[in-house]
């Protein structure tokens, strides 16, 4: 395949599949993912040995003909030293009218930015602030819409849509996650009173986006609530707003966003909806199943504790009274214990 390094133990491995138990090299290329280019190429630089087979450097031997020059380079330093706080347009136009410049904007740009020539404080990146991740269930939910992809859906109809809502309990990172045929304020008002009777608690905080299906946009609705803020009213729950265009504040949904594309998405095929439905649910029973690598047991240390798990060592501790975190549970709830 175009830009995938094959090491030599692979290589090895291919070329015995194609010369030793003489398979067809189009099976082999297609059973193995490369080109026929690539057989004939290892072929010819194989000697018996591994060592043969090993990937060299890329890197090229001489500069790129389109590179820029020394001459270039000099007077784009010059500019530079002598206006160190110029900006990127100004000096564009500089070079331009000083030097006669004749690359293109960007060129200089990138240029500029690979070798940091500017001040240091102008390439200051974000740095993450650290995050009160809560060491008890129940005190703060992640809530979020991913939309299914197009692409998994088999059926006939051309207008079906589909949309998961996820839920995760930050301390365990167990999750809910319920479909939809539509992202609103009907729907996330639903799945909020579905994620209370799944976790089988109450939280204190729901964090989720600025969407129109969790919050008023700002400047309407004034003096109407939002039945999605109605509902945690009515359960007593607090809900918390990120920051606008900063989706990595609710990392911990987003994060599992990504699994579910990678894990499920990827592999999945739905006629009609109550297929997805069911198919989604098994997914989640086995994302609450399977080891995750941000939990740690009580005594601070990596144990591979699934959200299943670490739920069950929390609620233990609860019982021995080794916490002042109060959880308020759903009465009647076969998961409250």
């Amino acid at each position: 395949m175009k830009g995938v390094k094959f090491t030599a133990k692979e290589k090895k491995r291919i070329l015995d599949m194609w010369l030793v138990e003489h398979k067809h090299w189009l099976y082999v290329c297609k059973h193995e993912k490369c080109t026929r280019v690539s057989l004939w190429r290892w072929k010819k630089q194989y000697d018996g040995t591994l060592e043969s087979l090993e990937n060299k450097s890329s890197r090229p031997h001489t500069p790129h003909p389109n590179s820029q020059t020394t001459e270039e380079k000099r007077e784009i330093l010059e500019v530079l030293q002598e206006n160190p706080t110029m900006g990127y347009t100004e000096l564009y136009g500089e070079l331009r009218a000083k030097y006669a410049y004749s690359r293109h904007y960007k060129t200089m740009y990138k240029y500029i930015r690979s070798l940091h020539l500017r001040p240091a404080e102008i390439y200051d990146r974000y740095v993450a602030q650290p995050y009160d991740t809560p060491e008890m269930l129940g005190q703060k939910w992640q809530m979020d819409v991913k939309f299914v992809p197009r692409v998994c859906y088999a059926g006939k109809d051309p207008f079906e849509r589909a949309f998961q809502y996820t839920m995760i309990d930050e301390a365990t990172r167990e999750r809910f996650i319920y479909a939809y045929k539509e992202h609103s304020g009907y729907s996330t008002a639903d799945f909020i009173q579905r994620a209370v009777l799944y976790f089988g608690y109450a939280p204190k905080v729901i964090q989720t986006d600025n969407g129109t299906e969790f919050t008023n946009p700002k400047g309407t609705g004034e003096g109407k609530v939002h039945i999605a803020d109605r509902t945690m009213q009515r359960l007593g729950i607090k809900h918390q707003l990120i920051r606008p265009y900063t989706p990595r504040h609710n990392g911990k949904v987003e994060r599992s966003h990504r699994t579910d594309q990678e894990r499920f998405y990827n592999y999945l095929q739905y006629s009609t909806f109550e297929e997805l439905q069911e198919k989604m649910q098994a997914w989640l029973c086995r994302y609450n199943r399977k080891p995750h690598t941000a939990l740690r047991n009580r005594y601070g240390k990596y144990a591979w504790q699934s959200p299943l798990e670490k739920r069950a060592e929390l609620l233990e501790i609860l019982k021995e009274g080794m916490t002042d975190a109060k959880v308020r549970f759903v009465k009647n709830s076969a998961r409250a214990v």
